[in-house]
C-alpha cells in the first residue's frame, strides 16, 4: 500500500501543533498546509492527516509516502489554487484517481486531451485487432536484436481494408527482410487512416521510455515486380 495504516513513534504528535507539513513522496520534498491536505474529506490525504496522522517519517521527520511524487505538485496546486495543469494530464489523473481526490477527477476527465485520449484514441484501438498485443510483441523483438547495436529494425505491416488483407500473402512474399518477424497490424473498421495508426504505435512505445522512429519500407525490385505500400520500419534508437 502507498498510503500505510500503521503510525511512527515521536514526531508524530509534533505535526498537528504546526499548520505546515513537510512531505517526502517518494523523494520529492513538498511542504504545505493541514488545511491543504485536508480540503476534500472524502480524499486519502485528508483521511490520513485527520486526528493523528497514519504514515510513517524519514530521518528528517517528513512524512513519507512511498509513491513516485513526480506530479504530486499538480496535486498540491490543484488542492491550494484549483488550477488544473496542462502538461501531464494522464499521469495526473493516475495520481488524483490513487488520492481520490474525486474534484479533480471530474474536472480532468472533462479536459480535451484526456476526452481526447480516453474517447477518441483509445476507442479506435479496441477496433484494431491485437492492438496491445503487437505493441508488446515490437517491443520484444526489439530488445531481444538489440545486442551490440545502435540501432534494432522492426518491419510492420499495416493493413487498413479488407481488401489489403486479401493481398496479405503476395505482399509478404514481396519482401527480402524476414517475414517471421514481420509484425500485422489490421484491418479496421474505423475512421482513423494508416498515419494515424502508425502515431498511435509511436505514442504507445515512447511512453514506455523507448526511442523509435517510423519510416516507409520500400522496395525497389525493378518495374516487372508488383510493389505495396503496406511495410514500414520501426526504428528503435537505444543510444
Amino acid at each position: 500500500m502507498s498510503l500505510p495504516d500503521y503510525k511512527s513513534p515521536g514526531k508524530q504528535a509534533s505535526l498537528l501543533q504546526s499548520p505546515v507539513v513537510q512531505l517526502n513522496i517518494g523523494g520529492h520534498l513538498f511542504c504545505t498546509s493541514l488545511s491543504t491536505l485536508r480540503k476534500h474529506p472524502s480524499s486519502r490525504l485528508a483521511d490520513v492527516f485527520n486526528g493523528q496522522p497514519k504514515l510513517r517519517t524519514d530521518t528528517d521527520g517528513r512524512y513519507f509516502i512511498d509513491r513516485d511524487g513526480t506530479h504530486f505538485g499538480a496535486i498540491l496546486e490543484f488542492l491550494r489554487t484549483e488550477r488544473l495543469p496542462t502538461e501531464n494530464v494522464l499521469e495526473v489523473h493516475k495520481e488524483a484517481v490513487h488520492y481520490n481526490i474525486k474534484p479533480l477527477i471530474k474536472l480532468l476527465e472533462g479536459t480535451p486531451h484526456f476526452f481526447g485520449e480516453a474517447v477518441g484514441r483509445q476507442q479506435f484501438l479496441t477496433k484494431v485487432p491485437n492492438y496491445k498485443e503487437n505493441i508488446e510483441v515490437l517491443i520484444r523483438i526489439a530488445r531481444a536484436e538489440a545486442i551490440a547495436t545502435r540501432h534494432t529494425t522492426i518491419i510492420v505491416c499495416v493493413l487498413r481494408t479488407e481488401e489489403d488483407l486479401a493481398l496479405y500473402d503476395s505482399a509478404i512474399n514481396s519482401l527480402e527482410a524476414d517475414k517471421e518477424s514481420v509484425v500485422t497490424f489490421g484491418p479496421w473498421k474505423a475512421a482513423p487512416n494508416v498515419k494515424d495508426l502508425l502515431d498511435c504505435i509511436k505514442i504507445d512505445i515512447e511512453v514506455q521510455g523507448y526511442k523509435v522512429n517510423i519510416v516507409p519500407h520500400i522496395t525497389d525490385k525493378g518495374f516487372l515486380f508488383k510493389s505495396y505500400d503496406y511495410f514500414y520500419k520501426l526504428i528503435f534508437t537505444w543510444w
